[in-house]
């Protein structure tokens, strides 16, 4: 079925180029809607541009009494473009509540993904939300790995990997999608809700007009093509100097104090950790000092020299 050909072509044809990027096999997709403006216009551009090519699936959080509408709003998108949707139902655990749900979320699309033997789902994370992640990560002191950003693509689950085709679109060219198509979209009343870090950055930014999002976006990308060389570099030196001991592993500090913070990026990845780049400075000052500490359920310690790094001992209760 073909697509609207409301849709402005330039951006039909940039969408594909991604896609051929990211997809260059061309094998069936799926794409992750939520029912927001950015996934939706996502949805328009698939449609338009490999109609036929990808399933649609849109999770219900159960955090909200709307959801179930949101979900009925992209059923309702989908039928009308004879695009298979499924929605899929999650519970989210406690704790930090954005956390849980994204990892509920991705846990249940890996699950959908491998049902329908997709290898790849694309979700609609675009240029302002780069440039919102690496200002956030700038306010904390994020080392090189943290300011690359948003990555095209990554793993996730067991089996799937993620990609991100409207990364360098802007959000402005994304709503311009949906207010040519007339299609009715769904509001998360999250995205207003102040106590977020990203909502005050954002709303921050609405009082701001010389910020290029699409230049963010191309800087993201340069700085992940250096993140990837230092990975190379501190995973070599992993490689020819990393000693495994029980319960944990040992390395000598490396002399060269430009290799040391994205050392402990790179063994902090490795070890399934993301902890926040200004956490891993202090743990960083402190290794300089001949003493350690704990971070994201790592302890590491000073030894004869050496960075010895162990999973935190549980505490004791009672």
């Amino acid at each position: 079925m073909a697509g609207s050909t409301a849709i402005d072509l330039a951006l039909v044809a940039r969408f594909r180029q991604a896609l051929d990027r990211l997809n260059p096999d061309g094998e069936k997709i799926g794409l992750a809607v939520s029912g927001g403006p950015d996934s939706m216009a996502m949805l328009l551009l698939a449609h338009e541009a490999i109609p036929g090519g990808f399933e649609v699936a849109t999770v219900d959080h159960g955090l909200r009494p709307e959801a179930k509408d949101e979900c009925a709003l992209v059923v309702a998108a989908c039928e009308e473009r004879g695009v298979p949707c499924e929605v899929l139902s999650v519970t989210v655990g406690e704790g930090n509540l954005q956390a849980m749900a994204r990892e509920a979320r991705y846990r249940v699309l890996d699950a959908w993904a491998a049902r329908k033997k997709i290898k790849s789902v694309s979700t609609a994370h675009h240029a302002d939300d780069q440039m919102e992640t690496m200002l956030m990560r700038l306010n904390r002191g994020s080392g090189i790995s943290g300011l690359s950003g948003i990555r095209e693509w990554t793993t996730f689950g067991e089996r799937s990997r993620v990609i991100r085709p409207v990364l360098s679109f802007s959000r402005a060219e994304l709503t311009q999608i949906i207010a040519v198509a007339d299609l009715e979209i769904a509001s998360d009343p999250s995205n207003a809700d102040a106590s977020y870090e990203r909502v005050r950055l954002r709303q921050a930014l609405q009082r701001v007009d010389c910020l290029d999002p699409k230049g963010f976006a191309t800087s993201a990308r340069h700085i992940e093509e250096a993140d990837l060389l230092c990975e190379v570099a501190v995973e070599r030196w992993l490689f020819e100097n990393e000693k495994p001991m029980q319960g944990g592993l040992r390395n000598p500090a490396p002399p060269d104090r430009a290799m040391q913070f994205p050392l402990l990026e790179v063994q902090f990845r490795l070890m399934g950790k993301q902890p926040r780049g200004s956490d891993l400075a202090r743990l960083l000052k402190q290794l300089r000092q001949g003493h350690g500490g704990n971070v994201a359920g790592v302890l590491v310690t000073v030894e004869n020299g050496d960075w010895v790094f162990r999973p935190e001992p549980p505490r004791r209760t009672g």
